[in-house]
């Protein structure tokens, strides 16, 4: 499978986990899709409650739901949503995609209207901060 077939077939995922989404409070259903080093993809949508903003984003589900499956490791990452340009993680998300994915991993940033931008881990998260900062044992 070459590439960009790979880069649409996690953004299909990602545009029909989407549809998922509970949003009620800020109408703004966001999707994701990751796959693994084992090439499993895993999904997640956001999930906001009455204590909004207190709930849990996109990406943050499609991690959790790959370290529930055994895995660690992302190879690369799509998030969609339905804004004029395309929707990057926010800064907690873009900790927690550094904490399983190489700085070269790829991250697709769609619309749903079509448009996409693809970048990098490290060029989202310049300067992560890593298990590198923390004392030795």
């Amino acid at each position: 499978m070459n590439k960009d077939h790979q880069d649409m077939t996690l953004l299909d995922a990602a545009r029909r986990v989407r549809e998922n989404a509970y949003a009620p409070y800020s109408q703004f259903k966001v999707g994701a899709a990751l796959r693994a080093s084992s090439g499993a993809v895993f999904v997640g949508c956001n999930v906001e409650n009455v204590a909004y903003p207190e709930g849990t984003c996109a990406e943050a589900g499609a991690i959790a739901a790959m370290i529930a499956a055994g895995e660690t490791k992302i190879t690369d990452i799509a998030v969609i949503a339905d804004c004029p340009t395309p929707v990057t993680p926010c800064g907690g998300c873009r900790q927690k995609i550094a904490e399983f994915a190489d700085g070269a991993a790829c991250v697709t940033m769609a619309t749903t209207a079509g448009v996409i931008q693809h970048t990098t881990v490290a060029a989202l998260l310049p300067g992560a901060f890593d298990a590198d900062f923390l004392p030795s044992q």
